[in-house]
């Protein structure tokens, strides 16, 4: 997974993650907005309030959680080479809005 960039785990992974993990995620009832900087960076919307989820490039129109990283970062903290907690307190994750929600990231990714 280390060779995935941000677009292809937000394309292929969290697609997949919706549909094994969907009863898991339906109670969460959030958006989540992640700007992922850098060279393979952008911008991706995961909508947990639609039926089944819904993961698409872009901002959300209104985020209850927006997690910024850079790609490189982001791609260490998926596949389990960057503990999420540290990577907040080392401000290689930054939060904007609920923090619980935050929290719950580590089940959705």
């Amino acid at each position: 997974m280390a060779d995935l960039t941000p677009k292809e785990y937000f394309t292929q992974k969290v697609p997949e993650n919706l549909k094994s993990r969907a009863a898991s995620m339906a109670k969460i009832q959030a958006c989540y907005q992640f700007n992922i900087t850098g060279e393979s960076g952008g911008t991706w919307t995961l909508d947990l309030k639609k039926p089944g989820g819904e993961v698409r490039e872009g901002a959300a129109e209104k985020a209850d959680c927006t997690i910024t990283m850079e790609d490189k970062n982001f791609v260490k903290l998926v596949s389990g080479n960057m503990n999420p907690q540290l990577a907040f307190m080392t401000g290689k994750l930054k939060v904007a809005g609920s923090m619980g929600l935050a929290l719950k990231l580590q089940s959705i990714l």
